[in-house]
């Protein structure tokens, strides 16, 4: 209510000195040409002056992108206008208006917001995909591309991947073992497996370690990691969410949404973690001679970003940069592989045909004396297929992060002015009933092409759904995102059988998508080991390992 207050408030002191301006300015506006050309935004409620939707954004109950989301998908045309403060928030849930603003307008749309979130991620829009358009952008996208993801350093860190899949097998092993149960069966929070896996494979290769404190002995996360991975879920939310100041900012000092408070403690505890190791490697580079650095090899990403250097042999990213992107790699590494694999085994327990199609394709590609390894990826289609539709079906979010049009255009005959925030509706595209037959129903075979013997691609250039998004924003680290989601879900449906409780616990799909700090109940399955007992990696420091053959 307070906030309601405060907004009118500033709407009528806003159209007042907007009154008396218009006034003094009347004379001058004559003698200038009016444009005759028309200027039709998309479709979308009325604003009020000044502060546009924003009243009627704060007193909804619930999420406010979905609130947004659900102009675009209400229209015939797949596009909607919500106009909040001074920005024109457009919302897209057409494939074909998708691909006019991220290839045919590629380049009008390559900048970003300048959000509350968004600098305290990036220390003030020094990372990649924060930084709005111009030499800063340009410069950590030529260092990310080159030298960071790139198909050779993914290569040179795949040893570090494999570890992490097997801690991962390990891990869950372990807890059927630890069970008490004759028959190795337990229950797992299916969320807490995934987000960990992913949170230990960016660590591993950028810190060149799974624990920032000493773990468990069965291979789980101790108290640091869960507190490091749980920090990255509140920022990965609050970049998520949309908060008032951002389209106000004049209003930022009172942090109404309480955005801000949570923000900072979530990025001091990251930082907690993260800049102390980096200041001592920082340090370690930088103290030694130039001549034992030139012959020095790199033993994670970290040391990559800290070696890169100019002509001259000086460092290209200062500290505050390097700082900047870890945490940008560490926060963009675990939503997205982690959200799909919990959603693809909910729905394939589900259907047991799905499940039982997918484990096949394991066994007749890989068998059960070996565990699935990177290399064998290209070959499991169907476990692709999953991932794939788990995308479409169940995005972590409402929306892609925005994108900031640098100029006016004209798309699909309506006019978006420079600086409108556009963002493509993840959920309205995946399951926009003009695209797909049965949206809402999860059916990989969907994306199965027989007549081809290409590996099927995550990925989706046509933006029927948002995955790792296209364009000059698209997301740089597809195709490790791609090979961390594969090896998750396949490492889990080889290793395990997979079913629902006895008491199933209350899942619900509809609100399943982060926004405004929230977050659904996490998924939790019956699980049991289902390879023979040596196929298992072991870890030393578990000393409760049951030496028993299972089928």
């Amino acid at each position: 209510m307070v906030l309601l207050v405060l907004l009118l408030a500033t709407n009528l002191v806003c159209l007042l000195i907007n009154t008396r301006l218009s006034h003094k300015t009347k004379s001058k506006s004559k003698s200038k040409p009016i444009s005759s050309s028309p200027k039709t935004l998309p479709p979308g409620p009325a604003p009020w002056p000044i502060v546009g939707s924003l009243p009627e954004m704060v007193r909804i109950k619930g999420s406010r992108a979905q609130w947004v989301s659900r102009f675009a998908e209400a229209t015939d045309a797949g596009i909607a206008c919500v106009r909040l403060g001074n920005v024109h928030v457009i919302a897209v849930s057409s494939p074909d208006i998708a691909l006019e603003f991220l290839k045919t307008h590629d380049a009008a749309m390559a900048s970003r917001p300048i959000t509350m979130a968004n600098q305290y991620t990036s220390r003030g829009f020094l990372s990649v995909f924060s930084a709005p358009m111009g030499p800063q952008w340009r410069k950590m996208r030529r260092v990310m591309a080159s030298n960071v993801l790139k198909s050779a350093t993914l290569q040179w860190l795949l040893n570090k991947r494999l570890e992490e899949a097997d801690n991962l097998v390990s891990y869950v092993y372990n807890q059927c073992c630890n069970s008490g149960d004759d028959f190795m069966s337990t229950v797992v929070n299916v969320r807490d497996v995934a987000w960990h896996y992913s949170g230990n494979v960016i660590r591993k290769m950028v810190f060149n370690r799974r624990y920032f404190g000493d773990g468990r002995k069965d291979g789980g996360p101790g108290f640091e990691e869960e507190e490091h991975v749980e920090s990255t879920r509140t920022i990965l939310a609050l970049i998520n969410a949309f908060c008032v100041s951002d389209y106000m900012p004049c209003l930022r000092w009172l942090d109404l949404d309480g955005h801000e408070k949570l923000m900072k403690q979530a990025i001091n505890t990251l930082n907690r973690y993260h800049d102390p190791i980096i200041d001592e490697r920082i340090n370690g580079w930088r103290s030694i001679k130039d001549e034992i650095v030139s012959t020095r090899n790199p033993s994670d990403l970290l040391d990559v970003l800290i070696a890169l250097t100019d002509d001259n042999g000086k460092p290209i990213l200062s500290v505050e940069e390097i700082k900047a992107e870890v945490t940008e790699m560490v926060l963009a590494a675990i939503d997205n592989p982690s959200n799909a694999v919990e959603w693809a085994l909910f729905e394939m327990v589900r259907q047991q045909k799905v499940l039982k199609r997918a484990v096949d394709e394991i066994d007749r590609v890989v068998g059960k004396d070996r565990l699935v390894q990177e290399s064998d990826l290209s070959q499991l289609n169907y476990i692709r297929a999953c991932a794939r539709e788990a995308f479409r079906l169940h995005p972590i979010a409402t929306f892609n992060l925005p994108h900031v049009s640098i100029s006016d255009i004209i798309i699909s005959d309506y006019f978006i002015p420079k600086g409108s925030h556009v963002l493509l509706s993840r959920v309205g595209l995946g399951r926009n009933p003009q695209v797909w037959d049965e949206p809402l129903r999860f059916k990989p075979e969907r994306h199965l092409n027989y007549d081809s013997v290409k590996s099927i691609q995550l990925v989706e250039p046509d933006l029927r759904f948002v995955s790792f998004s296209t364009g000059r924003r698209g997301c740089p680290g597809f195709e490790l995102g791609t090979e961390m989601t594969v090896m998750l879900l396949a490492r889990l449906l080889q290793g395990f059988n997979w079913s629902l409780p006895p008491v199933t616990p209350n899942v619900d799909q509809s609100s399943f998508y982060v926004d405004d700090i929230s977050n659904s109940r996490p998924l939790i399955l019956q699980v049991e080991p289902r390879l023979a007992a040596h196929v298992y990696p072991r870890d030393r420091r578990f000393t409760k390992l049951v030496n028993k053959n299972l089928i």
